[in-house]
C-alpha cells in the first residue's frame, strides 16, 4: 500500500515538474519570438534607412581631381555608408540609355546632365534634423551645384520605424510581465505540493538557507531546461522562415541569435530563481494551520 502510494506520489512530482518546465518553456519561446521581431525590425529598419539615395550635383566648371577629394571626404565621414562617383560622360551615357534617344544631338553634343556622387547615409544618421544638416553641409561645397532627395520619404520612414520599433516593445514589455505572473504562478503551485516538506524541515530546526538551497538548485535547473526547450522551439521557427523566407535570416545573424538566447537562459533562470525564492519564503512563514 506504501508503495502504491510512494508510486503515486513521484507520479504527481514528476508531472508537476514537467508542467513547470513546460509553462516557463512555452512564456519564453514567446518572450524570445517578440525579441526576434524587435531584433529583425531594427535590422529591416536600417536596410531601408541605408537604401536612400543622395545624388550631389557637381558645377559644370568643377574639376575631377577636386570632386574625388570631396568623395574621399564623404567617404570618411561618419554619416556615409558609401558613395559612387559618376562622371558626366557617363551620367549622359545612362539618361541616353533611359531616353532611348540621344539629346545631345539637339544641343550640339552639350551635355546639361553634370557629374554626380551618389551617397548613401548609415542608419543612424537617416534623422529630419540630421539630413537637413548633412545636406546643407554638402552644399556648401565649392564643387557643389545641388543635393537631391526626397524629404518625405527620409521622413516616412523615420517615423514608421519608430512606430514599428514603440509597438513591439510595448507588446515586449506586456508580455513580460504576463511571462512573470505566468512563471511565478506555475511555480507557486508545484511549491504547494511541497509546503508541508518545507514545515516538516523547518520542524526539525533546518536553517532557512538549509531548506532553500534544494529549491533553488531545482529552480535553475527547471529554468535552464525551459530555456533549452524554449530556444528548440525558437529554432524551429526560425528554420521554417529560413526554408520560406531565406533572405530574411542569414548566417552573418548568428551572433545576434547566440545574444537572444543567452537572454532567453538568463532569464528563464532568474525568473525561476526569484519565483521560488518568493514561494519558499512564503511557506517559511506560514502557521501550521494556514497550510492545510
Amino acid at each position: 500500500m506504501s508503495k502504491s502510494r510512494d508510486k503515486i506520489a513521484k507520479r504527481k512530482l514528476r508531472s508537476s515538474y514537467v508542467s513547470t518546465v513546460l509553462g516557463i518553456a512555452l512564456v519564453l519561446f514567446m518572450l524570445g519570438f517578440f525579441g526576434l521581431l524587435l531584433l529583425k525590425a531594427n535590422e529591416l529598419s536600417s536596410y531601408a534607412k541605408e537604401n536612400i539615395r543622395f545624388e550631389i550635383f557637381m558645377l559644370d566648371k568643377a574639376k575631377e581631381a577636386d570632386i574625388i577629394k570631396l568623395q574621399k571626404t564623404l567617404d570618411n565621414s561618419n554619416f556615409s555608408k558609401g558613395s559612387t562617383y559618376i562622371t558626366k560622360e557617363e551620367a549622359t551615357k545612362k539618361h541616353v540609355e533611359e531616353l532611348g534617344q540621344d539629346f545631345t544631338e539637339f544641343l550640339d553634343g552639350y551635355s546639361p546632365i553634370p557629374a554626380t556622387i551618389e551617397m548613401k547615409l548609415n542608419a543612424d544618421f537617416i534623422h529630419p534634423d540630421s539630413v537637413k544638416w548633412i545636406v546643407e553641409e554638402i552644399k556648401s561645397e565649392s564643387v557643389v551645384k545641388d543635393v537631391s532627395y526626397v524629404p518625405d520619404l527620409v521622413g516616412q520612414i523615420y517615423e514608421n520605424t519608430k512606430k514599428i520599433r514603440l509597438l513591439i516593445l510595448v507588446f515586449s514589455g506586456v508580455l513580460l510581465l504576463i511571462a512573470i505572473a505566468l512563471i511565478n504562478n506555475t511555480i507557486r503551485l508545484a511549491m504547494y505540493s511541497k509546503r508541508f516538506i518545507i514545515r516538516s524541515m523547518k520542524l526539525v530546526g533546518a536553517t532557512k538557507s538549509f531548506i532553500q538551497f534544494p529549491f533553488f538548485k531545482s529552480g535553475i535547473v527547471q529554468g535552464i531546461l525551459g530555456g533549452i526547450i524554449a530556444m528548440g522551439m525558437l529554432l524551429g521557427v526560425l528554420y521554417f522562415f529560413k526554408q520560406s523566407i531565406p533572405d530574411v535570416f542569414q548566417m552573418k545573424d548568428m551572433n545576434m541569435f547566440a545574444k537572444l538566447f543567452g537572454g532567453i537562459l538568463a532569464m528563464g533562470i532568474i525568473i525561476a530563481l526569484i519565483s521560488t525564492f518568493l514561494a519558499v519564503r512564503k511557506y517559511l512563514r506560514m502557521e501550521l494551520d494556514d497550510l492545510y
